[in-house]
Parts: structure tokens; C-alpha cells; sequence
């Protein structure tokens, strides 16, 4: 038994046609369920019927604006899933890109030794060049299995992982205590890391594609990796010891050489603007003990989160 637990807050168009896609998938989920924020949001968008035609028989359990966390809202769809072998977490814009995507993230529990698969990222149509590199470098065609050993060799990478489309075994989640119950954000990342050092193993099904990307602007990176860095930090055990500026580094230095060769000189300089702005958000977030509840909410893009937990 498989189910789908979809993550939604404000949700537009595109989601209808994620429904749409799992419904006309080669293995077709048991369940799908939404767990959205605020009420109102959604029903402005969408009527159940909606609903109900893109997939039918979807459940939907509305959240306060309050209530909500990366971590936590997930485990409360895992906790509604239990029954099921294996749950996959979506996110209101990844949308299947063909009919394998649930067959292709679930043919790696075929090795029990596999906690949780994710899928392939692909820019959709209208991204930018240098969002369409940086899928491709993140999210390359080669599939791969990592295990503990490769934390030595390949770092950060070796836990990386993305709950934007990403296939859980039920079984481990619950034995390794799930996503931390609270998370700014890389409650995946934290997971995976947690399932290696158990002596479990991750997969990347580059087989199950997604289509999903985002062209942020220079204040949407900053805000984002400010969060990232709070994460590393609020995170000592998973990301403590572990650089992964070097990697960011790689990926600006590949990119510029990608669009330079491309023909897409001029896209350079932007290059440079928002790589910026996400290593200086990420640098402040590592330091965000030492700034004024003022400065954070500035700086961060998930104000709700401080509110709601404490953090201040």
C-alpha cells in the first residue's frame, strides 16, 4: 500500500494538475492526502468537486496558519499514513512528469536496506538558463545509491535529499523517530542523514522525474539560504563538521562557464547577483544568535516559523 501526502498552503492551478498526474500514474497511490494551511486559501481556489475530479476519493485535513512546520506537518502526514508500506511527500508544485513516477520511487525498496528514495528535478519550460543548469547539477540523469560510507568521500551530498517528491519506507521512518518536530527547514535532509548513520541507504530515482524549479530573485535567495543557514545550525548533529560551501562555489563556477558557452553571456552578471545574496543569507543565518528579533524577521522567509516556536 502506498500513499501520498501532499504539503499546501495557498496552492494554485498547478496543483490540480499534480492530482491529475498521480491519478494516471502505472501504480496509481491508494491514498492521497493534503494537508494544508488556512482553510479559507484553499477554498477560494478550488471547490471539492475540483478536487474530486483531479483525483477521486482525495482527503484533505485543514491546518492553523500556526500549526504548521516542516518537520512536524509532516509527521503528522506520516502519522495518517502509518498503515500504509511506503508514504510520499509532495510539494503543491512538483508535478509528475509522466506515468512512472510512484513505480520508479518505489522499485528501490526492492533492497530493503532502503529508508527513502527521491525523485529527479527537471526545470519546467520556461526557467531561466541558469535554473535549468543548476536542476541538471543537482538533479543529474544518473540514479544513485548512497550509503554512510560516502559522508567521508562526498560530504553534504551524501545526505542530500528533497522532500519536494521523495518515497518514505514507513517501517524506518517510524523506528528512526521520523522528521524533527521542529524544522525551519531540512527536515529531509536531517531524515536521511539520521537512516545513513542507522545503517540504512538513500536512494536517487532519477528514473521518478518531477517537474519543479523556481527563478527567485536576489531577495528570495538571500531569505532562503538565511533559513538554510539557521538549519545548519538549530541542526549541529546532522550538519555540524560538514561544509558545504565548496560545493555552492562548484556550482556557481560550472554555471558561469555553462552560460557563457551557451550563448547566455549576459545572464552572467545576474549569476553573480543572486550568489551573492544566497551565500550572505547563509552566512548571516549561521550567526542568527547573535541578531534582534527585528533583523531575523527581515532576514528570514518563514517569519511564522520564529513565531510559533520560540526562536527569538
Amino acid at each position: 500500500m502506498v500513499c501520498v501526502v501532499i504539503t499546501t498552503y495557498k496552492p494554485d492551478k498547478r496543483f490540480l494538475k499534480i492530482l491529475s498526474g498521480l491519478k494516471h500514474q502505472s501504480i496509481v497511490p491508494d491514498r492521497v492526502l493534503i494537508i494544508n494551511t488556512e482553510e479559507a486559501s484553499f477554498t477560494e481556489a478550488f471547490t471539492l468537486d475540483d478536487v474530486q475530479k483531479a483525483f477521486p476519493g482525495v482527503e484533505i485535513v485543514h491546518i492553523g496558519l500556526n500549526e504548521f512546520d516542516h518537520g512536524g506537518t509532516r509527521n503528522l502526514g506520516a502519522s495518517l499514513t502509518k498503515d500504509a508500506d511506503h508514504t510520499i511527500f509532495m510539494t503543491q508544485d512538483a508535478i509528475p512528469a509522466d506515468g512512472d513516477l510512484v513505480e520508479n520511487l518505489l522499485k528501490p525498496f526492492e533492497d530493503d536496506g532502503i529508508a527513502v528514495s527521491y525523485a529527479r528535478q527537471l526545470p519546467s519550460k520556461d526557467a531561466s538558463p541558469a535554473e535549468r543548469y543548476t536542476r541538471n547539477f543537482n538533479y543529474p540523469p544518473e540514479g544513485r545509491i548512497k550509503t554512510k560510507d560516502d559522508i567521508e568521500t562526498s560530504g553534504i551530498k551524501a545526505f542530500f535529499c528533497s522532500d519536494v517528491c521523495a518515497a518514505y519506507d514507513n517501517r524506518k521512518f517510524e523506528k528512526l523517530g521520523g522528521f524533527p518536530k521542529r524544522a525551519i527547514f531540512n527536515e529531509d535532509m536531517v531524515y536521511a542523514k539520521k537512516a545513513l548513520m542507522a545503517g540504512y541507504k538513500i536512494c536517487y530515482a532519477s528514473g521518478a522525474k518531477v517537474v519543479h524549479s523556481h527563478d527567485y530573485s536576489a531577495l528570495q535567495q538571500f531569505k532562503r539560504n538565511f533559513d538554510i543557514g539557521v538549519s545548519h545550525v538549530m541542526e549541529e548533529e546532522t550538519f555540524g563538521g560538514i561544509r558545504s560551501e565548496g560545493e555552492g562555489i562548484k556550482l556557481v563556477k560550472e554555471t558561469a562557464l555553462y552560460l557563457v558557452k551557451s550563448g547566455h553571456i549576459l545572464s552572467v552578471p545576474r549569476l553573480f547577483v543572486l550568489s551573492a545574496a544566497k551565500y550572505a543569507g547563509y552566512l548571516l543565518g549561521r550567526r542568527y544568535k547573535r541578531l534582534n528579533k527585528k533583523t531575523i524577521e527581515k532576514f528570514t522567509s518563514n517569519k511564522r516559523f520564529w513565531i510559533n516556536n520560540g526562536g527569538f
